[in-house]
């Protein structure tokens, strides 16, 4: 193993780090699966039922009781689409954008606490490294992030 893979396994453990702990007073609220669809949601916008479960990689036919449950705590709301009667429409609710909202600020706000205990010479590194990385790295796939709740 090179010094910088072993750089950069030693900052994604400390990253997954940040992330699990951003994370963990929503599970106090939602399941994991639970969260992965208000990220959907939030970030994708309304979605039909099938397609939703198909972007998360569910059945559709199981995955009405998450929504169920979703929706019995205020998380989501299901409507009849405007085009086919059949076919049901899940929006996230206020609620459910602003548990990922303050999910997403208390990543945010850990990390800056984080850079800041970085000296400014290396933050400006920092940032070009970060950016060289995510480029070669490309846009992760959205299955591959949702498993964290990103």
């Amino acid at each position: 193993m090179t010094s910088s893979t072993a750089a950069a396994l030693r900052a994604s453990r400390a990253m997954l780090g940040i992330v699990a702990r951003s994370v963990a007073p929503a599970l106090e609220q939602v399941s994991l699966p639970h969260f992965r669809v208000l990220v959907l949601l939030e970030s994708a916008g309304p979605m039909r039922v099938g397609a939703l479960a198909q972007r998360l990689g569910v059945v559709a036919s199981t995955f009405s009781r998450s929504l169920d449950r979703l929706e019995a705590g205020g998380w989501v709301r299901r409507a009849a689409s405007e085009e086919s009667r059949r076919e049901r429409i899940v929006t996230i609710t206020g609620a459910g954008e602003e548990l990922v909202r303050t999910v997403s600020a208390a990543r945010a706000a850990e990390l800056d606490r984080i850079l800041r205990e970085v000296a400014a010479e290396d933050r400006t590194a920092l940032e070009h490294a970060f950016g060289s990385f995510a480029d070669a790295a490309g846009e992760p796939a959205l299955g591959d992030m949702l498993v964290l709740g990103i």
